[in-house]
């Protein structure tokens, strides 16, 4: 599974990195309101939240359906300001039908990628709107009614609680934050310039490449050092557990990719590509602390290795010390060839190391590899 943005034909500069406070702080909300998904930022949540205004505070929970189980698309915007107030500007000129359609992606659904008539015109889909907000609670739900039947005032007054974040701590993480994510932004825009967009999808992601129709004839996953030009289609494939296919043309009047660097993100790669919207994605900045992720693929492989009984006796011996094929054997009453059936399926995992002692070939579990396991998994049902 994963989600492709087509992006045949368009021209290298289309491809935009740039910072966006609006986005900055949607991440920065999203933390607040689900801790468990950033352990890292456990210090500053607790100290933010704490440091909440009552006022502000009951705000945020009562909007939380915008950043915490989906981001809504109306919190990435695809051509960022400089400041706050400018993303806000630009969000004030979407018309209603399209910002409430926008705003209520409340949580993970296959509706997301077929067009769906707005709640505010379609009662089949303002239902189904408020089922699901009354799923997150009473205030969530109030909210939503306030935005189905009064968009303008709600409106107005989502514009005065981001202006309230940024006054109560936002303003102070974005001064901090924003030198940041603007030379991220500039070294990639120089990366994409001199060397292609293969390689700074690469240096942006290991959750990211670039695949033309070359590779996908081939062994798939691979790169091109192009933007679209060529034979065949080329894509830009995002290593994530949902499926989405969209393509840099969704918006005709502008056309291209919008890169948005967050220093709040990790684990996510939020993706938004709804329906006539140009495609955004915004993605966590690098940094020592933070762990490389692992591919998809590779996490599932692990889990299929360990899931028969037997390999999970094996990786029980295996982890106290190096063994022979026929002491395993021996231990467990089946046969070597047994044993080397199970012994290649862990090893073409990756679970364990392998090593040659005189005549003898020893294994013996990985232990940091089967430690990183279990985050590695979240990371990437979180990416």
């Amino acid at each position: 599974m994963a989600n492709v943005i087509d992006i045949t034909g368009l021209p290298p500069e289309r491809v935009v990195f740039t910072p966006s406070p609006l986005a900055e702080l949607g991440a920065a909300l999203h933390a607040l309101s689900e801790p468990g998904h950033h352990p890292g930022l456990h210090g500053w949540v607790t100290a933010t939240n704490a440091a909440l205004k009552t006022d502000l505070a009951d705000r945020l929970c009562e909007a939380d359906i915008l950043w915490r189980s989906s981001r809504s698309d109306i919190l990435l915007p695809a051509r960022p300001g400089a400041t706050l107030a400018e993303d806000l500007d630009e969000l004030d000129k979407i018309d209603d039908e399209r910002f409430v359609a926008a705003a209520f992606e409340i949580t993970c659904s296959p509706r997301y990628t077929r067009p769906t008539p707005s709640p505010l015109v379609d009662a089949g889909e303002r239902a189904r709107i408020r089922e699901m907000a009354a799923a997150r609670g009473p205030r969530q739900a109030a909210f939503t009614d306030r935005m189905l039947t009064d968009p303008d005032g709600l409106r107005v007054w989502l514009r005065r609680l981001f202006e309230d974040c940024e006054e109560a701590f936002f303003g102070d993480i974005w001064r901090r934050v924003g030198i940041q994510l603007a030379a991220d932004a500039r070294h990639k825009t120089e990366l994409l310039r001199r060397k292609g967009l293969a390689e700074t999808l690469s240096a942006t992601s290991r959750a990211l490449w670039l695949e033309d129709a070359q590779d996908r004839s081939g062994s798939g996953g691979g790169s091109s050092n192009g933007s679209g030009s060529g034979n065949g289609s080329t894509r830009i494939v995002l290593d994530k557990l949902a499926q989405g296919r969209t393509t840099a043309f969704a918006d005709p009047a502008d056309p291209g990719v919008t890169f948005l660097p967050t220093s709040f993100g990790w684990p996510h790669l939020v993706f938004a590509h709804a329906q006539g919207w140009r495609p955004v994605l915004q993605y966590p900045v690098a940094s020592p602390e933070l762990p490389a992720p692992a591919a998809l693929e590779l996490v599932q492989q692990r889990l299929e290795a360990l899931g028969h009984p037997m390999r999970m006796q094996l990786c029980r011996t295996l982890s106290r010390g190096p063994h022979s094929t026929g002491e395993l054997a021996e231990a467990f009453g089946i046969t070597s060839p047994e044993v080397s059936r199970h012994i290649a399926t862990l090893k073409k995992a990756g679970l364990i190391q392998t090593r040659r002692r005189g005549r003898y070939v020893l294994h013996q579990l990985d232990l940091q590899v089967v430690a990183r396991l279990g985050s590695d998994f979240l990371e990437g049902v979180l990416r």
